[in-house]
C-alpha cells in the first residue's frame, strides 16, 4: 500500500517525464498547432493519440516505486512552473520556425515550377537539347492545354474545384499569361514640348487583340470558377456509372431513400446524377437553370473569341497544297447540286436532309466543306497573278459576285458556320489544327488555347447541368 501511494504521489507532482517522453509530447503539440497553417495533406500524416501510445512502454507503478530510475524520473526542483513556461515558450518558438520553414518550402516549390516552365519554353519541349523542339507559340499552347487537362480532366461533376487544384490553375495560368504583358505594338503619339512645339513620337502599348480579348477571357474564367463554387450544398449527388445500383433499386443517403435514373450509353464514362424521389425543389431547379444559361453565354463568348483568333491566323502553305482539285468531287454530287442549283440556299434544310448521326460524321463533313470552300476561292482568283493566300483574301472583294466559284465558296462558308453551331462539341477541323501547329505568333497562341479550354469547360458545365435537370424531370415523371 505504501509503495502504491508513493507511486501515485510521484506520478502527480513529485516527478517529471524523461527527455524522450517530452520530445514525443512536443512533437504532437507542434503537429496539432500546425493544422491551421499547413495544407489538407498534413492531416493524412499526423499521428493520433493511439498511434503515439503504441510506441510508449507500459508503466508498472510498483517497479517505479521500488526501483526508481534516475534516468527516467528526476525530482522536480524549485521553480518548476517557470521551467514549464520556458518549455512552452520554446514550443511556440519552434512552431513559428516551422511556419517559416513551410513558407520557404512552398517558395522553393514555386521556384522549381518556374524553372521547369522556363526550361521547357527555351527547349521547345525537346528535352534532348538538340534544337529539334517546337516553336515558342506551340509550347505555350501545349502548356495551357496540358494544364487544363491536369486541373479539370478528372472533374466530371457539378462541384467546386479542390483548393489545391484551384490554386494550381490560378498560379500557373498567371505565369503563362504574363508573357502577354511584354507583347506590345508601337503607335504614334503627339508630345508637346515646353516651347509649344508638337512632336510625334512612337510609344508602346499593348497589342490590340490582346488588349481586347485577354481581359474578357480572364473574366469568363472567373465566372466559370464561380459557377462551380456555387454547387456546394446541393440536393443532388452522383453515383459511379456501372455500379451495382440500377434504375429500379433504392439507396440510402443522409437517412433518406433515393432512386437513380440510369444514363444513356453515349455518356457511359460520366458519373450518374441522382436526385430525391420527389425531385428537386423549385429553388434548386431555378438555380440550375440560371447557371446553365450563364454557362451557355460564356460558351458562346469563348467560341466567338476562338473563332476570331483562328480566322486571323495565316493558312499554312502545306494545307493549301493538299486542297482537292475539285470541290464537287470532295463534297459529292448530292450536296454540290443543292448548293449550286438552289435559288435560296438553306444550310439548315441541307443538314436536316443529311441526317448526321455521329460527331465523327459531322467532323468529316466539316473538313470536306472547308477544303471545298478554299478550293472554290482559289479558283475564283486564278485570273489574278497574285498567288499568295494573304493576297487572295484581299482580291476576293474584287471578284465578280456572280462568279460560280465565288457563289459556291460563300454558301460553303455559310454551311460550315451552321454545322459548327449545330454541333458545338465538334472537334477542331483539319485547317484549325494545321493553323495551330504552324502558328508562330505567341499572342495568338495564348488567346487561342485559353479561349479553347474555357469553351470546353463551359460546354461541360452546361452538359452536366442538363444531366441533373434530366434526372430531375425523369424522377418527377415516375412519381406521377
Amino acid at each position: 500500500m505504501d509503495n502504491s501511494s508513493n507511486c501515485d504521489e510521484s506520478s502527480d507532482v513529485g516527478y517529471q517525464p524523461s527527455h524522450s517522453s517530452v520530445d514525443q509530447n512536443d512533437h504532437s503539440i507542434t503537429e496539432t498547432a500546425g493544422f491551421s497553417t499547413l495544407s489538407g495533406d498534413s492531416f493524412a500524416y499526423c499521428r493520433s493519440n493511439s498511434e503515439v501510445s503504441n510506441f510508449s512502454e507500459p508503466i508498472d507503478c510498483n517497479s517505479y516505486a521500488s526501483e526508481p530510475s534516475p534516468s527516467l524520473w528526476t525530482p522536480v526542483k524549485h521553480g518548476a512552473s517557470q521551467a514549464s513556461l520556458s518549455r512552452l515558450g520554446m514550443k511556440q518558438h519552434r512552431h513559428s520556425l516551422d511556419d517559416k520553414s513551410d513558407d520557404l518550402d512552398l517558395l522553393e516549390l514555386e521556384l522549381d515550377m518556374m524553372r521547369e516552365r522556363f526550361s521547357k519554353l527555351l527547349l521547345g519541349e525537346d528535352m534532348s537539347g538538340g534544337g529539334k523542339g517546337v516553336c515558342t507559340a506551340v509550347t505555350i499552347s501545349n502548356s495551357i492545354t496540358n494544364l487544363y487537362a491536369t486541373v479539370f480532366g478528372q472533374n466530371l461533376k457539378l462541384e467546386p474545384l479542390k483548393p489545391e487544384k484551384k490554386a494550381m490553375w490560378k498560379r500557373e495560368m498567371s505565369c503563362l499569361l504574363s508573357v502577354c504583358d511584354y507583347i506590345v505594338e508601337f503607335a504614334p503619339t503627339a508630345q508637346y514640348l515646353e516651347d509649344g512645339t508638337i512632336v510625334e513620337m512612337m510609344t508602346s502599348r499593348p497589342r490590340a487583340d490582346i488588349y481586347i480579348n485577354l481581359p474578357a477571357l480572364q473574366k469568363l474564367d472567373t465566372m466559370l470558377i464561380e459557377i462551380l463554387d456555387s454547387f456546394q450544398d446541393t440536393e443532388f449527388w452522383y453515383a459511379e456509372q456501372g455500379s451495382s445500383i440500377s434504375g429500379n433499386s433504392t439507396r440510402s443517403r443522409a437517412g433518406s431513400f433515393r432512386r437513380i435514373v440510369p444514363r444513356k450509353d453515349e455518356k457511359w464514362w460520366l458519373p450518374v446524377p441522382c436526385v430525391h424521389s420527389g425531385g428537386l425543389s423549385e429553388k434548386s431547379r431555378k438555380h440550375l437553370s440560371e447557371k446553365r444559361d450563364c454557362a451557355n453565354q460564356i460558351h458562346k463568348a469563348a467560341m466567338a473569341i476562338n473563332s476570331s483568333v483562328l480566322a486571323e491566323m495565316d493558312i499554312p502553305e502545306s494545307y493549301m497544297a493538299t486542297l482537292p482539285k475539285s470541290g464537287r468531287t470532295s463534297l459529292g454530287d448530292t450536296i454540290y447540286r443543292y448548293m449550286y442549283s438552289a435559288d435560296k440556299f438553306s444550310p439548315d434544310y441541307l443538314l436536316d436532309c443529311l441526317k448526321i448521326s455521329s460527331e465523327h460524321e459531322a467532323l468529316e463533313l466539316a473538313d470536306k466543306v472547308e477544303s471545298s470552300m478554299f478550293t472554290w476561292r482559289r479558283k475564283a482568283c486564278l485570273s489574278h497573278s497574285k498567288t499568295s493566300w494573304n493576297k487572295v483574301k484581299d482580291l476576293m472583294s474584287e471578284t465578280d459576285r456572280s462568279d460560280k466559284n465565288y457563289l459556291l465558296a460563300e454558301r460553303a462558308e455559310t454551311l460550315l458556320f451552321c454545322l459548327k453551331q449545330r454541333y458545338p462539341e465538334l472537334s477542331q477541323t483539319s485547317l484549325d489544327t494545321c493553323k495551330i501547329q504552324y502558328n508562330r505568333d505567341v499572342g495568338k497562341a495564348i488567346l487561342e488555347s485559353y479561349s479553347r479550354v474555357l469553351e470546353g469547360l463551359a460546354f461541360n458545365i452546361v452538359a452536366w447541368i442538363e444531366d441533373v435537370l434530366h434526372a430531375d424531370k425523369s424522377m418527377r415523371k415516375q412519381n406521377v
